[in-house]
């Protein structure tokens, strides 16, 4: 892992800085310790817990109850123990040497953030609305202090994202207060319900009452999370032996994958619906696992038999994947991303709209990748010019309004081709050379 940049250094010890003037009333202060010590213990526990389920974020609601119940120098302390020590990452010193800077970067953060959400919560006098239970004027200064804690975090994210990661400026705060708000709201008013039971006659094991669902839900999350990760895994362990065994194409199935994605959003699909199309993509040419070496590496021209036999890799790779549940419509992806809206396609001839609409997601993607990267046997395309071609064959070829959806978005966001060839190649056996079209990608 590389050094944090100095920028980025200098930046956190800024943050640090002030999260450290936020602290310094502290000893003048007449709060008990206990009040102090006991949210300081339960974050840190919180945090021990979700490091262990490997869920990502922190456990925001004991934070905003004790910007709810503390002065805001006793509240910007009580994520500061939990901050500083999780379990330092195993690797080489370097790496060491991030993870507690890191470390540092997140308590500094927290601390100004919850001072922040405090000081704004005590002089909307959300205190007294809280130890009197004045409902509903206590949530209006705690939506404020929320709204304070939001702001406060956007703007130390946006800085360290344009610094460390390097990102332009006028990319590194956009949608980070959007996507922050709805989640860290509901927060919010988890620990307003800590903060009120908190001061009610049932007191902090009351209040503690209030993480039982929460905790549920994270673990709920964390189980999701490594399902998903071993979703990762295996699509990873199909793609990695089919680089392996056809290497002339390496990268083509993550490019296919990004541009199957890139059209699916531009359709207007749900984000669930992408990821398949992703993983549609990226597992499109799986079957040739199943085709012999010598054929997908063969110099010279293929015999009508030897083609025959190369055009089974769909059904190939639909075998190997139908048994996996979480890949839904790109199992049929997977099977006819070869068939052409004439029905001139292979392996079954479809026409038109029997075609599956993942399919034709991915024919247009896998066309794309073939024609902008560059192979031992011929140069890209220009990117322009591969979508003039694949503009003239849709209709028979492709679907026009998977090609429509492409050039949109390519337009907005470009496309950077690769070079993926590693030896010398034969000339695409599956699909090459079409009458009507360009060759479609391995």
């Amino acid at each position: 892992m590389e050094a944090v940049p100095a920028g980025a250094r200098a930046y956190i010890g800024c943050v640090t800085l002030a999260a450290l003037y936020c602290l310094i009333p502290l000893p003048s202060l007449d709060t008990p310790w206990w009040a102090v010590l006991l949210p300081a213990v339960v974050y840190a526990g919180c945090e021990q817990a979700a490091a262990r389920w490997h869920v990502a974020g922190t456990f925001f609601p004991v934070l905003l109850a004790g910007a709810f119940l503390l002065p805001p120098p006793a509240a910007a302390l009580v994520p500061v123990p939990g901050a500083l020590f999780l379990p330092a990452r195993r690797g080489p010193r370097t790496e060491r040497r991030a993870s507690a800077t890191r470390r540092l970067w997140r308590a500094a953060q927290l601390a100004v953030a919850v001072w922040a959400a405090s000081r704004t919560h005590w002089a909307l006098g959300g205190r007294d609305a809280v130890v009197s239970s004045d409902f509903p004027y206590a949530l209006v200064p705690a939506g404020a202090a929320v709204l304070a804690f939001c702001l406060a975090l956007t703007a130390l994210d946006g800085g360290i994202r344009a610094l460390a990661e390097r990102v332009p400026a006028r990319r590194a705060w956009r949608g980070l207060l959007a996507r922050s708000l709805a989640p860290i709201g509901v927060h919010g008013l988890a620990g307003l319900m800590m903060a009120v039971l908190w001061r009610s006659p049932y007191g902090p094991v009351a209040a503690l009452l209030v993480l039982l669902p929460m905790c549920v839900s994270w673990w709920a999350f964390a189980q999701y999370h490594r399902e998903r990760a071993a979703h990762q895994a295996t699509i990873r362990a199909l793609v990695q032996a089919v680089d392996i065994k056809d290497g002339y194409t390496r990268g083509h199935s993550e490019r296919v994958g990004q541009a199957s994605m890139m059209i699916a959003r531009e359709l207007g699909m749900d984000d669930a619906r992408v990821e398949v199309l992703r993983f549609a993509g990226i597992l499109h040419d799986v079957g040739k696992l199943g085709v012999p070496t010598r054929l997908l590496r063969k110099d010279g021209p293929l015999t009508p038999e030897e083609r025959r036999v190369i055009e089974l890799h769909p059904e190939y790779g639909h075998e190997m994947v139908r048994g996996i549940a979480f890949l839904g419509e790109a199992r049929a992806a997977v099977l006819h991303h070869h068939e052409r809206l004439d029905g001139s396609g292979y392996p079954y001839g479809l026409l038109g709209g029997q075609i599956p609409e993942s399919a034709r997601v991915v024919a247009v993607a896998d066309a794309f990748d073939a024609m902008t990267s560059t192979r031992s046997y011929r140069r890209a395309r220009p990117v322009p010019a591969a979508l003039e071609e694949l503009k003239r064959c849709a209709g028979a070829q492709f679907d026009p309004h998977m090609v429509t959806a492409l050039a949109r978005a390519l337009a907005r966001q470009g496309w950077h081709p690769a070079v993926t060839a590693e030896e010398q190649p034969a000339p695409d056996p599956a699909t090459a050379p079409l009458t009507s079209g360009p060759r479609a990608a391995r």
